[in-house]
């Protein structure tokens, strides 16, 4: 299949709306990416104020996309591996211009009915902020030149929670929404577990974690955008899940 691929999100549905994809083919391309390599030394200038604010702060490597589209029922994209520090750079552009971001949300379901999500620790990027357990794509989730959501999700969620998504039911394909050029592409997972059990479970792991992102657990109950302070990503999850109860 010919997929036309672009730097925006012609044809797409409106930001914030939630549809469903089969599959989706996220390809690695060699090189620098074309944003990187303009803004190099705006980059490494903010990352000085970055780590001086925050010095917990790490520039390690992730993927930053360059392309995507549509095409029947999956998503393609082409992307290339940036330091952290780039991102951070882009994120902070008023129009976003020069790529894209794509992260994948394991959304993780109680058996009474609740989401379950984390919230950050005072020293990471997003400090307090309430989403799903999840990280950007990295080097490990790439296997023969694509990026693996499945892989991606699994690893976050085991080393950020301590559960493994093995032990749930997970949805048929993915679901997608954008907004400011970000893409959220998310796979609900349904547990067999209370929602007091897992989050039980997640501050048993927080104990033992060697890597401490994360502050607690939220057992969310309801798509009331001020029950926390969430992430905007997480927004059209919440919609979408409690809106079809």
């Amino acid at each position: 299949m010919t997929v036309e691929l672009s730097e925006d999100f012609s044809g797409w549905p409106p930001e914030k709306t939630v549809f469903h994809v089969d599959r989706v083919s996220m390809r690695i391309l060699p090189g620098d990416h074309p944003f990187y390599l303009a803004e190099r030394d705006a980059i490494a200038e903010n990352w000085k104020h970055e780590i001086a604010a925050n010095p917990a702060l790490f520039d390690g490597r992730m993927i930053f996309q360059r392309r995507i589209g549509l095409a029947g029922q999956a998503m393609f994209s082409e992307g290339h591996v940036i330091p952290f520090s780039a991102f951070l750079w882009w994120r902070k552009q008023p129009q976003r211009h020069g790529g894209l971001h794509i992260y994948a949300y394991p959304v993780l379901e109680s058996s009474d009915g609740a989401l379950i999500a984390i919230r950050m620790g005072a020293h990471t990027a997003n400090a307090g902020m309430v989403y799903f357990a999840c990280g950007s794509f990295e080097a490990a989730d790439v296997v023969a030149g694509y990026c693996d959501p499945e892989r991606n999700m699994r690893r976050e969620v085991l080393e950020e929670t301590g559960i493994d998504l093995g032990e749930a039911i997970a949805g048929e394909g993915y679901h997608v929404a954008h907004f400011r050029r970000a893409v959220t592409l998310f796979r609900l997972y349904r547990f067999d577990q209370t929602a007091d059990r897992m989050v039980a479970r997640i501050e048993e792991h927080m104990q033992v974690a060697e890597d401490k992102e994360i502050a607690g657990a939220v057992a969310i109950r309801s798509a009331d955008p001020t029950a926390h302070p969430y992430n905007i990503g997480m927004l059209p999850v919440l919609d979408w899940y409690f809106g079809k109860a």
